[in-house]
């Protein structure tokens, strides 16, 4: 009866905020917990407590601190279990778990990953059976429970899957159709598609939600009112989610949800819906530069543009401005400020919240947009080498920094091979830019610097090419700088390039016959249907090279690339080299004898002549007969 009558005194006082926080109130938080588990419902007294215990929990989780205070003192743990139990008043722990979610999500996961996943699992199974308005109830507090990462074949994923096939299979107003996209978007986010079972009913319902996705875009961002479109920013937020899944569902080659037939109709809904993104950015991109979902926008168009540049060129070339101009500010603002990117697209909170590296989203689809005459003159009139010249620094300065989580450096790396691709767009299309444009000098200081810091061995191969090759590249077009006047760091910039070059090949037994063949080396295999495009253009460069920088030649004799090639030719069969590796090699031979003496006598004295004619070197064998 005391206990009763405290109860009830606590939660009058908790009716005032400035109480509710009081540490004598947040110190009774383990008895709330022990009266909600340990009451005898049936009593009417216990009734009443645990209600007044309910009441307590709800006016602590309003405080600033609260959230924090109720997950420290155990009410998660207690809330999950009244409602995995269904105890009394467990509709209450539902919705205040929901509430401790939307404002402590990431601790609330880290304190009490199973008693979480306890909730979901008995919510999806409740969702699954039922049949009226309580399925759309649940669907809108279910992706309040989605973890951010969920294993392929959780409980909870067959019932999920089943209810939501059956909301989205039914004609539906838009207030029960949102929650269920948005509870879609929660689930591919954690899982990808491994929700949705193979085979044919699984791509028949994938094909449906990235239909609705897709119409759910187009209907709500060709809106005139922009007021109407903010409304619905979080069901549009969700249906990016779902159109970025498809796109990869669309170019995945192998163990794809669709069919052939069904991945050409959705890339055709996925135009239209991305011609609903291009115009809504058009109409307020300018107006609402602050605006988090402009970012949102912007990303899911980068996702789009990295894999397909030739629909809405037009209509892209026109946004090109806009999209670099936005892509600078938030660069600005991220040195400043260290912003991150952060998409709670599917978090419990009223406003979503995206900010980040817009760059790092538009960097594929630009890089490709860089080979067409067009998009690139736009892009050099409004000053994307500059800005790219700028943001490859910084991003080199976060990837040896070593203070990135493992995952976010892999994404710095790739940031910096999709920067050079782009950039050896510029060069081969537009070599003069190279010596116009002063950003380049800054950027080719960069790389005299940094590349000896790359392993050529190392787990870095792709952006080890990537740097080598654009080096290379721009060191023909930057002959006269000072920085690459036999400087320490021009000297460690060329020995890194040659152990890289050098490296490339191998000799190994045939193992057919007895003779030996030419062989990518072991370290190269697996990354050279992505660096041996690279690797020819490098090899071309360096023989280019060497005629403007003449001490280079003893750089290649020193590191005894020469006399290793050499060799390596005379010890495989002809016919094991690719003509495109012979004309490759013949490039650099023909410019070390044109241009050294020294390099000269060592061809001579391995056999040169003689290598030239058996593999077809006309014009090294020409060039070592004159005098």
């Amino acid at each position: 009866m005391f206990q009763a009558l405290g109860l009830t005194l606590l939660a009058c006082f908790c009716t005032d905020p400035d109480l509710a926080e009081h540490p004598q109130v947040l110190n009774k938080i383990p008895t709330f917990n022990s009266v909600i588990s340990a009451c005898d419902s049936g009593d009417a007294s216990c009734g009443s407590m645990i209600n007044d215990a309910y009441q307590c929990l709800d006016a602590i989780l309003a405080t600033p601190k609260g959230p924090r205070e109720l997950v420290n003192r155990g009410a998660l743990v207690t809330l999950c279990q009244a409602y995995v139990s269904h105890n009394y008043g467990c509709d209450r722990a539902l919705r205040l778990l929901v509430g401790l979610l939307a404002a402590a999500e990431a601790k609330c996961w880290q304190r009490a990953p199973s008693a979480l996943i306890d909730v979901l699992d008995t919510l999806s199974a409740e969702f699954q059976k039922a049949e009226d308005m309580t399925k759309f109830q649940l669907c809108e507090a279910l992706r309040h429970f989605v973890p951010p990462l969920l294993p392929p074949g959780s409980k909870c994923l067959p019932s999920l899957y089943q209810g939501l096939s059956s909301i989205l299979s039914s004609k539906l107003s838009a207030s029960q159709r949102d929650p269920a996209l948005k509870l879609a978007a929660c689930l591919t986010q954690a899982c990808g598609s491994e929700w949705i079972p193979p085979g044919r009913s699984g791509s028949k319902f994938f094909a449906l939600l990235t239909n609705l996705a897709c119409v759910e875009v187009r209907m709500s961002l060709e809106e005139l009112d922009l007021v109407e479109v903010d409304k619905k920013q979080d069901v549009v937020a969700a249906c990016y989610i779902l159109m970025e899944h498809a796109i990869l569902e669309c170019t995945r080659e192998e163990g794809s949800l669709l069919r052939e037939v069904q991945k050409v109709q959705l890339v055709g809904i996925l135009e239209e819906a991305f011609g609903a993104v291009v115009y809504y950015l058009r109409q307020a991109g300018w107006k609402k530069l602050g605006d988090p979902f402009i970012f949102a926008s912007i990303r899911i168009l980068g996702a789009w543009l990295a894999e397909e540049t030739s629909s809405l060129k037009q209509e892209i070339c026109d946004l090109l401005p806009f999209l670099l101009h936005y892509a600078k500010l938030q660069f600005e603002a991220g040195k400043k400020g260290g912003s991150s990117l952060q998409n709670t697209g599917c978090s419990g909170g009223q406003e979503p919240v995206w900010h980040g590296d817009a760059l790092r989203f538009l960097l594929p689809g630009l890089s490709h947009l860089t080979t067409e005459d067009r998009p690139r003159a736009i892009l050099i009139s409004e000053g994307a080498p500059v800005l790219l010249c700028q943001y490859f620094s910084h991003q080199w300065e976060m990837f040896v920094s070593d203070l990135e989580a493992p995952f976010a450096l892999d994404a710095v790396e790739s940031t910096l091979q999709t920067a050079c691709a782009m950039f050896l767009n510029f060069v081969v299309a537009v070599p003069e830019l190279i010596s116009r444009e002063d950003c380049f000098t800054a950027l080719m200081d960069v790389l005299l610097k940094s590349l000896p810091s790359l392993r050529p061995q190392g787990e870095h191969l792709g952006l080890l090419a990537g740097m080598t090759t654009l080096g290379l590249m721009m060191a023909r077009k930057l002959s006269a700088h000072p920085g690459l006047q036999m400087t320490p760091e021009a000297k460690g910039f060329f020995s890194t390039t040659i152990t890289f070059l050098a490296g490339a090949h191998v000799a190994k037994p045939d193992p057919v016959g007895d003779s030996m063949i030419l062989h990518l080396a072991p370290a190269y295999e697996a990354a050279w249907p992505t660096i041996g495009e690279l690797w020819l253009l490098g090899m071309q460069a360096f023989a280019s090279c060497m005629p403007l920088f003449l001490w280079l030649p003893e750089v290649v004799l020193h590191s005894v690339w020469l006399q290793d090639l050499l060799e390596l030719l005379s010890r495989v069969a002809p016919a094991s080299v690719d003509l495109e590796v012979v004309t490759a090699f013949q490039g650099v031979l023909v410019e070390l004898a044109r241009t050294s003496p020294p390099c000269r006598e060592v061809i001579q004295q391995h056999r040169g002549a003689e290598l030239a004619n058996l593999y077809g070197m006309a014009a090294l064998e020409q060039g070592l007969s004159q005098q």
